[in-house]
């Protein structure tokens, strides 16, 4: 049988907020500050306001400790024994790799003992990354020295402010919240909070001049000067739903208006070049860009498509799930049109193999992606358009174990985004075997009758 929407066990877990999640009178009206000096305002593209929910719904909560016996993982025995096992693998490379500052990727020696003590900006915004790893097997940083030095090296990189003003901002800060939440101690909590203002403080919308008719409107760039793109937003969004914040805040809902533009679905995107296949591209901003495109040929503005044929933006994988999951964090559920026509593509396109419209470009990202939608969609069990069944966890499971190799690491040969670094795709890898290791709590719609 085949299931077109989300499966209508999750209605009784989502609770309805009082708050409704429409634009005040303010969002209507131009703003009340010029268009920020950084930004070239004839690059800038403008569109319709996208419909927002009529409500908001509470996504299931964060989590952030695998289940430490099988008998409560939401996965088989031989499968829980076999991801831990191989997370226990990958930490252990991961130590042979931190420099004596705590920071990962600060060379290529291993380890790289005589890194310099500056971090990188790829460095902080990995090693805050490597906390979470540590953090979610159960690790205590006061026990664990290769957690704790991470702690103290995150931490350094808030005074740093050649880093936190740095185009990698917005990833550093991401990770840093994620991570620091990830610990669950109120030692932390403060540098989490701090986190959490930095990022909404740099999310383009009114204080920058920007109006919701803009389709840079609700989203976040590198930094706070480039242009906003799906994968920056959606580390802002993970960020925020990590630390805590509820869906109703304006973060969350401005981001809706970001990331309705940035699908291919005419029912809220009237850009020109959209779609109706209910995937997403990479960012609407500048008249839009899609990897898709130009992984197909057809550039990466879709400016190679043949003249006379109209102009479209191609759906992919890594950006899609990335898209579902915010729109899930947000607020929205399987009754959202967005939602809906985001999980049909999923099932369309259901694969483990490859980066759907990229091919092997991206592919630990897209896992992790995946990993985190689906565990927020609440879905054991995904029915793919065909009609068959997929037990998404095991399956993701044995995708991700067969490419460990024998130090314990994983590494992309396809070297884009830097999935060629093996500390970069090792840490994607474990942080999805921990996502579908997380338990899955009595009350949860993953365990009622279909």
């Amino acid at each position: 049988m085949q299931i077109p929407i989300l499966l209508l066990i999750i209605l009784p877990l989502f609770t309805v907020s009082p708050e409704v999640a429409a634009p005040g009178p303010d969002w209507q009206t131009p703003p009340a500050v010029p268009i920020d000096q950084r930004i070239d305002p004839s690059r800038m593209t403008e569109s319709e306001l996208p419909p927002l929910p009529n409500a908001i719904t509470a996504p299931p909560p964060p989590t952030f400790r695998i289940a430490m016996r099988s008998e409560d993982a939401p996965v088989d025995p031989e499968t829980w024994t076999r991801s831990v096992a191989a997370i226990d693998r990958g930490l252990d490379f991961l130590r042979s790799r931190q420099a004596r500052n705590g920071f990962w990727m600060m060379g290529d020696k291993t380890p790289p003992t005589d890194a310099p003590e500056q971090a990188t900006p790829v460095a902080a915004a990995i090693t805050a990354m490597g906390v979470q790893s540590f953090a979610q097997r159960g690790l205590d940083p006061d026990s664990d020295p290769t957690l704790s030095k991470a702690i103290i090296a995150t931490l350094s990189v808030r005074e740093q402010d050649e880093l936190m003003n740095n185009a990698l901002a917005n990833y550093i800060r991401s990770a840093m919240v994620s991570g620091l939440a990830s610990l669950e101690d109120p030692r932390f909590r403060d540098a989490v909070d701090n986190g959490v203002l930095e990022l909404t403080k740099h999310q383009w919308d009114r204080d920058e001049g920007i109006g919701v008719r803009s389709d840079w409107f609700g989203g976040a760039g590198y930094g706070n000067r480039g242009r906003p793109d799906l994968s920056n937003t959606q580390n802002m969004l993970q960020a925020l739903y990590d630390s805590g914040m509820s869906p109703d805040e304006p973060a969350f809902q401005e981001a809706v208006v970001f990331l309705s533009r940035t699908q291919n679905l005419k029912a809220v995107n009237t850009s020109t070049w959209s779609g109706d296949d209910g995937g997403f591209v990479y960012t609407p901003a500048n008249g839009g860009e899609s990897m898709g495109s130009q992984h197909a040929g057809e550039g990466r503005y879709g400016e190679l498509i043949p003249a006379g044929q109209p102009r479209s933006l191609r759906s992919y994988g890594s950006m899609t799930y990335a898209g579902f999951k915010s729109l899930i964090y947000a607020g929205l559920n399987e009754n959202d049109p967005r939602v809906r026509a985001a999980y049909d593509w999923i099932r369309s396109h259901w694969t483990f193999q490859e980066n759907p419209g990229l091919g092997q470009q991206g592919l630990y990202y897209y896992w992790l992606a995946m990993s985190r939608a689906l565990r927020a969609a609440q879905q054991p069990i995904i029915t793919d358009a065909e009609g068959n069944p997929h037990d998404w966890r095991r399956e993701l499971a044995d995708a991700i174990l067969r490419r460990q190799r024998t130090d314990g690491s994983w590494m992309n040969p396809e070297d884009r985004w830097l999935e060629g670094e093996q500390e970069m795709a090792t840490l994607y890898a474990i942080l999805a075997l921990e996502e579908l290791l997380k338990p899955v709590t009595p009350t949860s719609a993953e365990t009622a009758e279909p």
